[in-house]
């Protein structure tokens, strides 16, 4: 009989290590909490309209091993549609005064220097980090299983990628800007607003637009229920097994192997191998009670910043609304949505280039602002319904600012807050990337195998700083090989 294995958590990370394993021939079971799979890749629909809470871009839509995984995975297939956006983002300040980032770093490189002719080095300076950044490819094989060899055939490719590392690997993004000693008060109010004002990673700036510059991040059109669903697909396909609205208390352990799992109505489900896709926190102190832990896990849940909870507001409009680009984000500070100050202002994310998103004729259109936990954290049901309220009557403002004489046109409007993402994926403190990336953890990720236990694997985004799509699916297929590897067998694609 084939072994079996189970997997907790039907999110991106879950379903790709579910159809890996299926494809290798193991009995498989995901076991998702909520409904719907696909975990935080998933949108919702009301009267008509689409509103995603998830995709903007993804990584690996042209070419790499991100997209070796996409295409096994059916994320993309033969009937998928890319859309690259010539522009990544445009930025407001209060005044009004417009800043693009353009997703072509020559394209942008010439709108800087335009922009502030006395920063010409520095612009080139920078813009020349990021080319160098796309040379970056991500490995196939799960870490234990590369040899040195698999190494040292990159460092004639990567070895100006490893030059920006070694130089900016330590640094934050309020510190390579400072290197790159900008004199533009436009340049350095937009930059050091975005990412200047917290201990984000000048590394992970530095790779923003390489992959957008290889058109090799695009948006996937129909956005993320699709995208998820294509991959619950596959796995029934292939002879897997998806159970949904279970939930795991429990990894059955036995003499250090782990041998199941129990759900909270008591139902014990025997494994071989037992993969965890879920919120990483509750995997390692809860379902398994703290005892595997090394020196590193203990560390960084204790002492690495998570990524601020985002309030997302969106709207229903029954009108045509035509936008030039697919996010605008006003840096505006100090303003209240509700109770939150908006340290980071908002972004509006028209999704006028998706016909899938709204009826013909009408357009879906989404806020979002970060909103720390410990403002939702002990909120009572009556507070809740206020609070959610409030938000909705500023958020209207603020849409009314961009879009004047919109309000009239709205039919619906929802808001989803950081308790309705813990409640629906069970992630820590409603931090929807995991671990934010900093200048001390930037290069470093958590081992997928916990100290002292066998026949368990750790899969998804809580295993990299950032998190993302890209490295929790491809997570989900290292376990796999991993596991392929404990059993002497080959590693297979079908």
């Amino acid at each position: 009989m084939s072994k079996k294995v189970v997997i907790i958590g039907g999110g991106i990370a879950g379903l790709s290590a579910g159809i890996y394993a299926t494809m290798n021939g193991f009995d498989t079971e995901v076991i998702e909490m909520s409904a719907v799979a696909g975990g935080q890749c998933t949108a919702w629909d009301r009267k008509g309209y689409r509103f995603d809470y998830c995709l903007h871009w993804l990584v690996g839509t042209s070419k790499g091993a991100f997209h070796d995984i996409w295409k096994e995975t059916n994320v993309i297939n033969n009937e998928t549609e890319i859309i690259d956006h010539e522009i990544h983002s445009r930025i407001l300040d209060d005044e009004g005064n417009e800043f693009i980032i353009y997703s072509n770093i020559d394209r942008w490189e010439k709108s800087l220097i335009e922009l502030a002719p006395e920063d010409k080095a520095s612009i080139q300076k920078m813009c020349n980090d990021m080319r160098k950044s796309a040379l970056l490819e991500p490995f196939a094989l799960a870490p234990e299983l590369r040899s040195p060899f698999d190494y040292i055939k990159i460092i004639p490719q990567m070895l100006p990628v490893f030059n920006v590392i070694r130089k900016f690997g330590r640094l934050t993004c309020k510190e390579y800007f400072d290197k790159l000693n900008f004199k533009s008060e436009r340049i350095k109010s937009v930059f050091f607003s975005l990412y200047g004002n917290k201990d984000f990673s000048a590394l992970a700036f530095i790779f923003m637009l390489g992959w957008f510059n290889q058109k090799n991040a695009g948006y996937i059109k129909g956005g993320s229920y699709p995208l998820a669903q294509r991959m619950v697909e596959k796995l029934w396909k292939l002879g897997g097994k998806l159970l949904y609205i279970k939930k795991v208390d429990k990894v059955i352990v036995e003499n250090n192997v782990a041998k199941g799992v129990m759900l909270s109505d008591g139902t014990i489900i025997q494994a071989d191998y037992v993969i965890s896709a879920a919120d990483g926190y509750s995997t390692i102190y809860n379902m398994l009670d703290a005892k595997y832990i090394s020196k590193e896990i203990d560390f960084a849940y204790k002492n690495w910043e998570l990524f601020t909870p985002i309030v997302q507001v969106s709207f229903g409009v029954n009108k045509a609304i035509p936008s030039d680009s697919p996010i605008l984000i006003n840096i505006s500070k100090e303003k209240l949505i509700g109770k939150t100050k908006l340290e980071n202002g908002y972004s509006i994310m028209n999704y006028a280039y998706d016909s899938t998103m709204a009826p013909e004729g009408k357009t879906t259109i989404v806020l979002r602002f970060d909103s720390p936990w410990k403002l939702w954290e002990n909120m009572d049901v009556k507070e809740y319904k206020a609070e959610k309220l409030q938000i909705q009557k500023d958020a209207t403002a603020y849409l009314e600012k961009e879009y004047p004489g919109i309000s009239e046109f709205i039919e619906v409007i929802d808001v989803a807050t950081p308790k309705t993402d813990v409640r629906y994926t069970g992630v820590k403190d409603g931090a929807y990337e995991g671990f934010m990336p900093s200048k001390d953890n930037m290069m470093k990720s958590l081992k997928m195998k916990l100290p002292g236990l066998q026949n368990f694997y750790m899969a998804g985004q809580w295993l990299f700083p950032g998190g993302g799509l890209p490295p929790s699916a491809q997570t989900g297929k290292w376990a796999v090989q991993l596991i392929c590897k404990n059993e002497k067998q080959q590693f297979k694609i079908i």
